[in-house]
């Protein structure tokens, strides 16, 4: 507000509407634009790291419980139906988007705070699982959407705190999800294989770090924008082919994409490798995806989001080793979610945008852990490979036809 504002005696609004909110020659609002950094953007970025460290950090471990749960607690169930628990998770953790971004976009940072509640009880409920549909309720159902409730917020306030460093603020948040797919790997794989604490003491002591991280996250996560009056949903954006285009790449990536996460360890076991040590490959593929998270993110804001995604999921479907895998999925997630960042419109529909697009890709969780474990009980997992390396290849593909559409075409920096 300016100084003559004052001496004339209009009174200060909410520094959201204050500083952020003008009103354009047509009526319609028009907002600054977003600061690109300074102490509460990176306080924003910080928080968001936390929530993916807490939430998707903690479904990239499920490998671990996918080969400790076929030896203890769900013995004698197949492959494909235990992985059935981690796809539900992981599904939900996506579809639960769709409502929880257009949420974020009405009601600000009470969501998180909520949905941080429920993830907690959610990992204290699977602590006491015992049976199959225990485990697919408290593991799959409540885990799966308290986790989509926080993430998919945590990136819609990002996009109103991030323009020209998007990218890099994108990759640098969700790199969290890759710190926690080494921690929580390590630290369960130990205590499972190696300790006297049992399952229940071991998954609640996850639940005891993940309180105090999702705390500073609740505190600090909050939009910068007044909150949205429209349409809850934005079923404009299927309107814009660069939109559909990549919401049916994702889908197609996500398929091939979960597969290493998911069946890493239990491949190592059945040649002969220790639980423990097999363990660890899954935390060096979550290792190497934080550097795939971080520097791919930073060469998206000078090269163009399409293009670096492109190439995360070309590479992902032909690299076939722990650590090479590791860095190529890295770009996945963090590169889908900077690249619907194109799609939006108004700085306010962010998190319906990415809510509905990622939303849409979530099916691939039902898909692919699935028809994976199918593949490795009848053929063995060469075809995992093969499959799920063609499936990434095919949606890399899709995505560099998504250039097309926009003004730069092909071989523009987009």
């Amino acid at each position: 507000m300016s100084a003559t504002d004052t001496e004339q005696g209009i009174p200060e609004k909410a520094s959201k509407e204050e500083n952020v909110t003008k009103s354009g020659g047509t009526g319609a609002p028009v907002f600054d634009p977003p600061p690109d950094g300074g102490l509460k953007a990176w306080l924003v970025a910080a928080g968001g790291a936390c929530i993916f460290f807490c939430a998707l950090g903690f479904s990239n471990s499920f490998g671990v419980f996918q080969e400790y749960y076929i030896h203890h607690q769900l013995k004698g169930q197949s492959d494909e139906k235990v992985a059935w628990i981690g796809s539900l998770q992981a599904c939900l953790q996506f579809m639960a988007g769709i409502i929880g971004g257009p949420l974020f976009d009405r009601y600000g940072s009470i969501v998180i705070r909520l949905a941080a509640v429920c993830l907690v009880f959610g990992v204290m409920m699977t602590s006491l699982c015992k049976e199959y549909w225990e485990f697919m309720l408290a593991q799959g159902v409540l885990m799966g959407i308290a986790m989509g409730f926080v993430q998919f917020p945590a990136m819609a306030a990002l996009t109103q705190y991030f323009m020209k460093k998007r990218g890099a603020a994108m990759g640098l948040t969700i790199s969290g999800s890759s710190i926690g797919g080494v921690v929580f790997p390590l630290a369960l794989s130990k205590m499972l294989n190696s300790t006297d604490l049992g399952y229940g003491w071991s998954v609640r002591i996850m639940g005891f770090v993940i309180i105090p991280v999702l705390s500073f996250a609740a505190a600090v996560v909050t939009p910068r924008l007044p909150p949205r009056k429209s349409s809850f949903f934005v079923p404009s954006a299927f309107l814009d082919p660069k939109f559909d285009i990549l919401t049916v790449s994702v889908l197609l990536i996500l398929i091939g994409m979960f597969s290493p996460l998911f069946y890493i360890p239990s491949y190592a076991v059945t040649t002969g490798m220790k639980a423990t040590l097999a363990s660890y490959l899954l935390a060096i593929l979550n290792a190497a995806s934080t550097f795939g998270r971080i520097i791919p993110g930073f060469l998206a804001d000078k090269f163009g989001k399409l293009n670096m995604f492109a190439i995360g999921s070309l590479t992902t479907g032909v690299w076939s080793y722990s650590l090479a895998t590791g860095f190529a999925t890295g770009t996945i997630i963090s590169g889908a979610s900077a690249a619907f960042t194109l799609c939006i419109k108004n700085p306010q529909e962010g998190g319906a945008v990415l809510g509905m697009g990622m939303g849409v890709g979530s099916l691939a969780a039902l898909i692919g852990p699935p028809v994976n474990g199918v593949l490795a009980n009848k053929y063995g997992f060469g075809p995992v490979g093969w499959f799920s390396g063609a499936l990434c290849v095919v949606g890399g593909f899709l995505v560099l036809s998504a250039k097309i559409t926009t003004p730069k075409g092909l071989f523009g920096r987009v």
